[in-house]
């Protein structure tokens, strides 16, 4: 499978539209009233100059067409309803919030990746990484000896600051599984080391695990939703067999939503463990004065927020986000709009890890949050998900914002406030 199919199958075509099309979606697609109140609500829609074409009501008509033209289907037809659905929609949800009807845009774009899947149509580099995770465990293939490595080396960096921290593999039993992005241990492994660090300062009883620690799922985004069962089954494998009480997720937008509210219905059943975004943990710890931090840090800072779709609007957990910034920033200014209502950065629905020739629609699309953040005069953007950062990262070098994009964790660090009894101890002091 890759970027171009073989040959359109239009007996495989009907048959996925057939099973994906239920009466909600078939509803759905057929009630829209083209009001055109979506229009102002998407990303791809302002960035691009106001394009008609990339209205939700626009896309979600051109499934429909695709599916009741099936047999009149031929592969550039099928490369139009390619480059919209994977290349101009994020899946956020945002026009749903406006649409006086609840249509589910996002659903439908979802279902329309589901009959590309069907025809062996993807983008490259989001199969590969879905590959990926089927045959290794993980996205980014980091091999079971990789990871116990790379966790063993975080706990000998932790333990220079922090002598008695761990970070324990496989204990069973344990009150929670903490669950990371495959990024962490590729690309940073501080992440893992900075969640242990708040872990030991609360006192918590937690464990990572040797299998099933990547909480990813792109094949969601890809819109093969099969895959995407087979992945989340592997965390609740690793979750039940460690026989933990709860699962915390990463600062990571998608893991939470995939894992919390979709992946019971791909897998039949409900899990056997409460799923936690680790933001709502982390309000939770200093809500409890469990750790502390020091608001001095980040005073001479203007900060401000940004919502991830799926942690803020899709997740439920943006007023747990701006619990934590209460106690890092004496100056903050939040963007507008904001809360269930802020803009996708662009960077979701697997455009960072489709990379290549999205790079460019990513971008662009992200115009709306430049300005957004532009406009609050922030010298930091918090941000509690990987695809987020990444894509605020590169927004700031694309748009000339100035400003330093960091993860709640990344501000623990430098903020938390440790008991002089728990530090490592000068060779003088000895």
């Amino acid at each position: 499978m890759g970027d171009k199919a073989t040959a359109f199958n239009p007996e495989v075509f009907k048959k996925t539209a057939e099973e994906k099309s239920n009466a909600r979606l078939k509803m759905w697609l057929e009630m829209c009233a083209h009001c055109g109140l979506c229009a102002d609500t998407c990303h791809f829609y302002l960035a691009n100059e106001r394009n008609p074409k990339m209205m939700p009501a626009y896309k979600a008509k051109k499934v429909l067409e695709t599916i009741k033209k099936n047999k009149q289907l031929d592969e550039d037809k099928l490369d139009e309803l390619f480059e919209t659905i994977y290349g101009e929609c994020t899946m956020c949800r945002r026009c749903t919030m406006f649409c006086p009807f609840g249509i589910d845009v996002a659903s439908i774009i979802s279902m329309a990746r589901s009959l590309c899947v069907s025809q062996g149509k993807v983008p490259k580099q989001l199969l590969a990484a879905v590959e990926n995770h089927l045959k290794s465990g993980n996205q980014m293939a980091v091999t079971e000896e990789e990871w116990v490595d790379t966790l063993q080396w975080m706990e000998e960096e932790l333990q220079e600051e922090l002598p008695g921290a761990t970070i324990p593999i496989d204990k069973k039993g344990a009150d929670f599984l903490y669950v990371v992005n495959a990024r962490e241990p590729k690309f940073y492994p501080m992440d893992i080391s900075q969640a242990a660090m708040i872990f030991y300062l609360a006192g918590a009883d937690w464990t990572m695990s040797s299998k099933g620690w990547d909480v990813t799922n792109l094949a969601m985004f890809m819109g093969d939703t099969a895959a995407a069962g087979k992945i989340s089954q592997m965390v609740r494998d690793a979750a039940e067999e460690l026989e933990v009480k709860r699962v915390v997720v990463t600062e990571c937008g998608h893991a939470l939503r995939s894992l919390k509210f979709e992946s019971p219905i791909w897998l039949g059943r409900d899990h056997k463990f409460e799923v936690v975004h680790s933001v709502s943990l982390f309000a939770q710890y200093l809500r409890e004065g469990r750790i502390k931090l020091d608001k001095n840090v980040f005073a001479n800072e203007r900060c401000t927020y940004q919502d991830p779709c799926n942690v803020s609007r899709n997740g439920g957990c943006a007023r747990d986000g701006r619990e934590i910034v209460k106690y890092l920033c004496e100056d903050f200014v939040e963007m507008e709009p904001h809360h269930e209502y802020n803009f996708c950065c662009g960077g979701g629905g697997g455009f960072i890890p489709m990379a290549g020739a999205f790079k460019e629609r990513r971008l662009k699309s992200g115009k709306v949050k430049a300005e957004q953040i532009k406009a609050t005069g922030a010298t930091i953007c918090i941000t509690p998900c990987h695809n987020c950062y990444d894509q605020l990262r590169d927004l700031n070098q694309e748009y000339e914002l100035g400003i330093k994009v960091l993860s709640f964790k990344e501000m623990f660090e430098e903020a938390l406030i440790i008991p002089e009894e728990l530090k490592a101890k000068d060779e003088d002091d000895e």
